[in-house]
């Protein structure tokens, strides 16, 4: 369901279905980013460890599939006074889209 803004909400699958946050953006990928910055960071990209990310498209039956990984990364020096030093930085791979057959 696209919103009057354009946007879509996208709900977190867990494994046994639980969907416990949702998030909402223009594109599946831009909602798996949102997702992916919530996980554990490591301490570089090089040594994260993806995981698996399974979003449903609110109103439909579409599961797209991410992996997911975050990491943490010096903010930049023309960051602003309120930004922390260490920021969340995260990437995403699309796997692919399931259909449920609920």
């Amino acid at each position: 369901m696209v919103r009057e803004d354009g946007k879509r909400n996208f709900a977190l699958r867990e494994e046994g279905g639980e969907e416990p946050s949702v998030f909402s953006g223009n594109t599946p990928r831009q909602a798996a980013l949102k997702a992916a910055r919530r996980l554990e960071p490591a301490p570089s990209e090089s040594d994260a460890d993806p995981e698996e990310l399974r979003l449903r498209e609110k109103g439909t039956d579409k599961v797209h599939i991410y992996e997911g990984w975050a990491w943490e990364e010096e903010a930049p020096d023309n960051s602003p006074d309120w930004m922390p030093e260490e920021i969340t930085e995260a990437n995403v791979s699309k796997e692919g889209i399931e259909h449920l057959e609920e």
